[in-house]
């Protein structure tokens, strides 16, 4: 391993967003050393994409508002799958972590008595998310990029992929990455590892994730012998643009329905109030009278006693509710829904509190959403399942791998509530930070790496380049794409996860077939190759964890299984890899604790 640049470092974090940058900020204050490396440029993660708000009790804007309540939205919005214990991490650090942001120099909007100002949202009981009109991620991300580059011992490793995680004797020892420019390859040989590499959105066709939503870290952590959880949980959130098509699946933030917006079907009606879920019925207005009382009270400035607009629903009952009206026949020109927010608000509220989206679609559609309303349509978004993590301090299942945020499984359940995915990286990145380098300042000695590991993954990864391959990478992620959008989509059948578990084989082996022409530098085509592997990888788990769990909850909808089953309620799915087989199997859930049942049945 002469010819290979090595460097040693006591915590490797993959992945620069919300999380990652966390991570590394706790683990360097815990004094050990840290190395983060990115896909992309520092400051181009993901998270700059998160609009509405950062999910915390802070209770400046509805003073009824705490933890127990926000942990009982969480809890109620993934249906009652999600690690309790998670679920109330996040509800009692939250807020310290949102004020600590502030301390950093985050500049949220403010109350006009100067405290943060926190907007409503769907799911949430109360205004909750504290936000930066809707570029909320962008300012964390900024805030959290000042605090890393101030650190004088993390060093930032930009435009680089870790291909493989690397162990010896059962434990992690560091990963090899390659320069993205070069082609060169880079090892990292660490004590600990923390994995916050967002989702797997790059999976599918319409999406709202950046290209970086490769699945990587999932596959790495599963490849590695960590288990997933979750895995059927794809989150299609509500809201993407329709038209035209090359912005198809772009964002449309819930803060348009958090400031009053409305969605309506062909006819003019708002559908929203004919699919109220029995458990949701005394939380929402089932008249618009009612709902419209709501909205007014929150323009006001006033505590809202109505009950909250239905358009304010889960993201899980939204999406199924657009795609319903538009599959009877009710959609917009485009094959989507009206969100209206020109005939609720004043024009220039909308360009104050909702910039990005008003030059979105200004820019993208020629559509000015101050006059008139936008087309709308679900796209996927989010991933709740993920690596299987301890809540305190989010080691998987392999000693010395972290993981935090997106990639984590768990907190969510079987649907995220808008907002919390913020409070998620903050929470959870600082825990991971500290896990991994109380981890890393246990182990004695340096992190070992057998030159033929390494040797044979290099091989694997330089492979394509000498294969005389008649497939485009681009035309397998393609067919990928497609599949995964026809047969894992929204609404599931036994016969279509069969038929795409058929057609990831068929796929795999074109994948193996690819070659790749030129050199290393700069070479797009190799980049898509290597990551066909952890897309193909993580379609799989979808598939495989959808098919086995046969009911519908939250973000996971079997349509030969409409109902959710009381048994799937107390079970996880989880999948493994064994030998090169994956598997997958069901673990009991732990029940919730007392007190906190309390909570959930409101006694509290």
């Amino acid at each position: 391993m002469d010819h290979l640049e090595t460097k040693t470092y006591d915590v490797l974090v993959v992945g620069a967003g919300g999380a990652g940058l966390r991570a590394a900020i706790e683990a360097v204050d815990q004094g050990v050393s840290v190395a983060v490396v990115c896909k992309s440029l520092l400051g181009k993660a993901h998270t700059v994409m998160a609009e509405g708000g950062v999910a915390a009790a802070l209770a400046t804007t509805d003073s009824r508002d705490g933890w127990r309540v926000h942990f009982r939205d969480t809890m109620r919005g993934g249906k009652l799958l999600n690690d309790w214990r998670m679920a109330q991490l996040l509800a009692q650090e939250a807020p310290a972590r949102v004020r600590e942001l502030e301390a950093w120099g985050a500049l949220f909007d403010r109350t006009p008595d100067g405290r943060i100002l926190q907007r409503n949202f769907g799911g949430h009981q109360y205004p909750r998310l504290a936000h930066v009109g809707d570029r909320t991620g962008l300012e964390m991300i900024r805030t959290l990029q000042d605090r890393t580059v101030q650190a004088q011992r993390i060093d930032v490793f930009m435009e680089c992929t870790v291909a493989r995680l690397l162990t010896d004797d059962g434990r992690i020892s560091g990963a090899l990455t390659y320069r993205r420019e070069s082609g060169r390859f880079l090892l990292l040989r660490a004590k600990a590892v923390v994995l916050a590499t967002g989702g797997i959105g790059r999976a599918y066709k319409i999406n709202s994730n950046s290209w970086e939503y490769t699945g990587d870290g999932h596959a790495l952590a599963y490849d590695a012998g960590a288990d997933l959880i979750g895995m059927e949980f794809v989150q299609f959130h509500p809201t993407g643009m329709v038209w035209p098509l090359s912005v198809r699946g772009i964002l449309v933030t819930e803060g348009v329905r958090g400031e009053g917006g409305v969605l309506k079907n062909s006819r003019g009606e708002r559908f929203m109030f004919r699919y109220i879920p029995e458990m949701f019925r005394g939380d929402f207005a089932d008249t618009e009278e009612e709902a419209d009382r709501w909205v007014a009270d929150v323009i006001a400035g006033r505590k809202a006693e109505a009950r909250r607009p239905p358009e304010l629903l889960t993201r899980d009952v939204v999406a199924r509710a657009i795609a319903q009206e538009v599959r009877e026949g009710r959609g917009s020109p485009h094959g989507g829904a009206f969100l209206d927010i020109a005939s609720r608000r004043k024009a220039e509220d909308i360009r104050k509190k909702l910039p990005s989206m008003y030059q979105q679609f200004f820019e993208l559609a020629d559509v000015d959403i101050t006059r008139e309303p936008m087309e709308v349509f679900p796209t996927t978004h989010y991933m709740m399942g993920g690596v299987k993590v301890d809540p305190e301090s989010q080691a998987a299942t392999v000693p010395g791998l972290f993981a935090a945020g997106e990639v984590a499984g768990g907190l969510h359940g079987a649907n995220r509530l808008g907002g919390n995915s913020l409070s998620d990286l903050l929470v959870f990145g600082r825990r991971a930070g500290a896990g991994a380098a109380t981890y890393a300042r246990a182990q004695s000695g340096e992190p070992g790496v057998e030159t033929r590991q390494v040797d044979a993954i290099t091989a694997e990864l330089l492979a394509p380049f000498e294969r005389k391959g008649s497939e485009s990478p681009y035309a397998v992620q393609d067919a990928l794409q497609d599949m995964m959008g026809t047969c894992v989509g929204i609404a599931r059948t036994a016969d279509d996860l069969q038929n795409a578990l058929a057609a990831l084989g068929e796929l795999r082996a074109r994948a193996g077939r690819v070659g790749v022409d030129g050199n290393r530098q700069y070479n797009p085509g190799w980049h898509t190759t290597l990551d066909l592997r952890n897309l193909l990888t993580v379609s799989e788990a979808v598939t495989r964890a959808a098919l086995a769990r046969r009911e519908s909850r939250g973000a996971h909808t079997r349509v030969e299984h409409p109902d959710s089953d009381k048994r799937f309620g107390t079970v996880n799915v989880v999948v493994r890899r064994q030998g090169d087989a994956m598997t997958v199997v069901e673990e009991p859930i732990v029940p919730v604790p007392g007190e906190l049942r309390d909570i959930l049945e409101g006694k509290d």
